[in-house]
């Protein structure tokens, strides 16, 4: 078990730690448990975990929180794990930057193979370079690079613009970006998640040069594409 991928499970409830833990050292993770963000902060100074797992109603410092210095820190996939399943509180959690969001009550083979996911994904090192016009990604880093600027994107960002660059610019729908993000063609709320992290993506591609962020066209009612006629010289 010493290369199995570690994640911290952060949650004050020791059932619920304990069915979280259980779920994912059954699918071939290693686990340590912690029952605040604090107890989790300190830890991440001494090592930095393969998954974060970690409930938004915390005591103290709140899982959105928590998620929020991680992504600020380092390039490390986090769960969101809540009863709170409202679609603004989603939306909450994906603007902390967070890669997936579960809602309870869950089934624990579904949560671990969604943990799965996304650790495969952000230690992959497969794929070949991606370039559509200033654009280029490598699916070995991660990472997208804007006329030389690097960014910094999350698994699920990665992916949808991965798969929008994939497509060559034609429109893919609402379920395949569901699919290629999150995992699953039909998610509560799904259309909203993808128009947060949509926006994100756009956010962040303007903050490399503005304007860039156009690239991501909407194709209303359908899904999105990526803009056939944009090249470097589109970026003012």
């Amino acid at each position: 078990m010493a290369d199995a991928p570690l994640a911290f499970v952060v949650d004050d409830e020791p059932d619920m730690r304990d069915i979280i833990s259980f779920a994912l050292e059954t699918h071939g993770f290693r686990t340590q448990l912690f029952g605040s963000a604090e107890k989790a902060w300190t830890e991440l100074q001494r090592r930095v975990p393969d998954l974060l797992v970690i409930d938004v109603m915390l005591p103290g410092a709140s899982g959105i929180t928590l998620c929020t210095r991680v992504k600020a820190l380092w390039r490390v996939p986090v769960m969101l794990v809540t009863a709170r399943s409202e679609t603004a509180d989603r939306i909450q959690g994906f603007e902390a930057e967070a890669d997936d969001y579960v809602g309870k009550p869950f089934h624990p083979r579904e949560l671990a193979l969604r943990a799965q996911r996304l650790v495969r994904w952000n230690d992959d090192a497969s794929g070949a370079t991606r370039e559509w016009g200033a654009i280029r990604l490598e699916p070995a880093l991660s990472e997208v690079i804007v006329d030389g600027a690097r960014l910094r994107v999350t698994t699920t960002e990665f992916a949808l613009l991965n798969a929008l660059v994939g497509a060559r610019g034609a429109t893919v729908d609402y379920p395949q970006l569901l699919l290629a993000a999150w995992g699953a063609a039909e998610q509560h709320g799904g259309r909203d998640m993808l128009k947060a992290a949509v926006y994100r993506l756009r956010h962040k591609l303007d903050g490399a040069r503005p304007g860039a962020g156009d690239v991501i066209a909407s194709d209303r009612g359908r899904g999105y594409s990526i803009r056939s006629d944009f090249r470097p010289t589109d970026v003012r």
